[in-house]
């Protein structure tokens, strides 16, 4: 007897008990309904968060002066505290850092209660300007979204070119970016022309990120300098693989920008931003166990039932094994037959788990606007589950009816 017979005869056995069979088939398929669908939204929703990370900088380190904690004494000598990093010491670590395709962006700030007039509108004097070069818009979460990005000429140039935030459209140009191209503005008594307008950002801790205006670099230092004022760095990597060793160098390339001897310990602090985002996975991995641990005893649900099934099948064609056991059956081939009828039962409800799985995921992702992406490797772990649920399940009635005595068989009523 081979397999194709065996399952043929499976299948009519599932036609003669279908009320049975549909049952325990339906209790797998809410095992592995739960288990795909679930994954599978985590894997959608975390794949879109992780991507939506990257484009905030999750992907990117800052450098700044270590913090105020550097103060201390140490035998009876108080430590001074660590200097601001100065616009030549941001410029030449932006010019000795090479590592791969990252990329450094320098910013500073310059005030927070500017003015900004166009014409007959103005905004309440709570607008903050920036100073930035042309890699700042790739290492953080401002997108362009009408005109440009300043040039690498106008970064290191006195000209007064300026990229608006979104509330500042609203406000002078009644939400219209490409109106605003191409405008001359004033920043508080300093006119400016608008070369780009950014996409809405919303709010942080730190108040609104669309009331504010940012400024070529090198214009900033000239407007805004002072011996003492501070720039901050970034830097952004293509892949977080890269993180660790981009960070390590970047350590090294610091150090000699800060002329620290080797006895010295670093006097600035990297900040990676990657942080929300590995909380995350922690959570998500957490999440993943405990929906395959309540999938799992969902299955284990099914496995009895089915194991009850194939025991209660046994005892009703036990003659029908006797005949088949005189007709020159071997052990074998009734181990086969049973173990066999358990897998395709268990297969049929994996198959519509797994399709009810998908579904699932793919609305829960449409639900909360993630990236939905076909989940090949939840579907492989599905069915597998089925089948060793299956061989588990059918395994001991199978034995059960292997074992049965032909002649004792033929006589049972």
């Amino acid at each position: 007897m081979n397999y194709l017979e065996n399952i043929l005869l499976a299948l009519g056995s599932i036609k003669a008990n279908l009320l049975r069979s549909i049952l325990t088939l339906l209790i797998i398929a809410v095992g592995i309904t739960c288990l795909v669908g679930i994954l599978t939204a985590i894997d959608s929703i975390l794949f879109s968060m992780s991507d939506n990370f990257n484009k905030l900088g999750a992907n990117s380190f800052s450098i700044r002066p270590l913090s105020e904690s550097i103060q201390s004494t140490n035998r009876g000598k108080k430590r001074k505290a660590a200097d601001e990093i100065n616009f030549d010491q941001a410029m030449d670590f932006k010019q000795s850092f090479v590592y791969g395709a990252s990329k450094v962006s320098i910013e500073s700030f310059c005030e927070g209660n500017a003015t900004i007039k166009y014409e007959n509108e103005k905004t309440n004097p709570t607008i903050r300007v920036i100073g930035i070069d042309e890699n700042y818009m790739n290492t953080s979460a401002f997108e362009i979204g009408a005109g440009r990005n300043f040039t690498n000429t106008e970064i290191f140039s006195t000209a007064n070119k300026v990229i608006l935030g979104s509330d500042l459209i609203k406000t002078l140009f009644k939400n219209k970016s490409e109106k605003a191209i191409g405008k001359d503005i004033y920043i508080n008594s300093n006119r400016y022309k608008v070369v780009g307008a950014l996409k809405s950002k919303g709010s942080s801790s730190g108040g609104s990120n669309d009331k504010r205006v940012f400024i070529p670099l090198y214009n900033s230092k000239v407007l805004y300098g002072y011996s003492n004022k501070a720039y901050n760095m970034t830097v952004s990597v293509n892949h977080p693989n890269e993180m660790e060793g981009a960070i390590n160098h970047a350590i090294g390339v610091m150090r000699n920008v800060r002329k620290l001897l080797v006895s010295k310990e670093n006097d600035f602090e990297i900040r990676k931003s990657d942080g929300i985002l590995n909380k995350l996975k922690e959570m998500t991995t957490t999440l993943r166990l405990s929906t395959v641990i309540i999938a799992m005893l969902t299955l284990l649900g099914a496995s009895i039932g089915l194991m009850n099934i194939m025991l209660v099948s046994v005892t009703e064609r036990t003659k029908e094994i006797g005949i088949r056991k005189a007709l020159g059956a071997t052990r074998k081939n009734i181990l086969f037959q049973f173990l066999i009828e358990a897998i395709v039962i268990c297969l049929m409800g994996g198959i519509l788990g797994v399709i009810l799985g998908i579904l699932m995921g793919f609305g829960v992702t449409i639900m909360m606007e993630g990236s939905f992406f076909i989940p090949w490797n939840w579907m492989i772990l599905g069915i597998s589950v089925c089948i060793i649920v299956g061989l588990v399940s059918g395994l001991y009635p199978a034995l059960k009816a292997s074992k049965l005595d032909p002649i004792e068989a033929l006589r049972y009523e």
